[in-house]
């Protein structure tokens, strides 16, 4: 069982900032690799990467040897396939478009197994060591997974109060991209519009000691919205990581 790390996790997150990419591919080593690093988690993408709940096993487990801690971005806000990835092994989940209070009570729905939510109950998979863990410990255990929620447009900021009375979020994760596009200036994070609405999340969100988290792809922008109180740093992708590192050699070397 994961539960070990989940609450290494939780506890880096309490006591300061963490800091992990996105993962695209779906290689192991690559994985490996970012754990070795020193990186403390990797967000492995279903929305926009090929991964699948079958080659996201492997994935996982690569994490696991190498002490990085591994979340599933989930393509959406689905019941079935939240419990998918948690029960092979995710330490958390983070799911897109997140817009309203409804839609977050039905990720924790999801995620969690009675009291808490209505998560489909099977001990026989790989997050309950296949049977061999105590079912009753699991079940409860089960229950401290990462919940990572993503606000990605002006609606969710319009619905932030509500969102926030929700128990159970460990994380208000802030699209930097999707937002730009809802307020009317696609692609242009630091447009000052930009700016303030995520000045604004992560004021509310440390009002209400919910932690909040950003995609960042420069050093400049990390501690920037490291400053401001984000504690949960999405930084850049693992591919494009590889290219900037291999753009950089070459023409070191030409």
């Amino acid at each position: 069982m994961i539960t070990r790390q989940i609450r290494s996790f939780k506890e880096k997150l309490r006591k300061g900032t963490v800091k992990g990419p996105f993962s695209k591919t779906e290689d192991p080593g690559m994985v490996e690799a970012m754990g070795y690093a020193g990186f403390d988690f990797i967000i492995l993408d279903m929305e926009h990467g090929p991964n699948t709940v079958r080659s996201l096993q492997g994935l996982i487990r690569a994490a696991q040897i190498a002490g990085i801690f591994p979340i599933i971005r989930i393509k959406e806000n689905s019941f079935g396939l939240a419990a998918e990835v948690l029960d092979i092994g995710a330490g958390g989940i983070q799911v897109p478009q997140v817009t309203t209070a409804e839609e977050a009570r039905a990720v924790i729905r999801a995620a969690r197994y009675a009291p808490e939510g209505e998560r489909g109950v099977c001990r026989f998979v790989r997050a309950a060591d296949y049977s061999s863990a105590d079912r009753f410990q699991y079940f409860k255990e089960a229950n401290e997974a990462v919940i990572i929620l993503q606000l990605e447009g002006n609606e969710a900021i319009q619905n932030l109060d509500d969102i926030l009375e929700m128990e159970g979020i460990d994380v208000l994760f802030i699209g930097p991209y999707d937002l730009s596009q809802s307020l009317g200036v696609a692609g242009k994070i630091d447009h000052p519009k930009v700016v303030k609405a995520m000045e604004h999340i992560v004021q509310k969100c440390n009002e209400k000691m919910v932690a909040t988290g950003t995609f960042v792809d420069t050093i400049s922008n990390a501690h920037r919205w490291q400053q401001a109180g984000v504690k949960y740093i999405a930084y850049s992708v693992d591919t494009g990581l590889m290219y900037e590192k291999c753009k950089e050699i070459i023409k070191a070397i030409s």
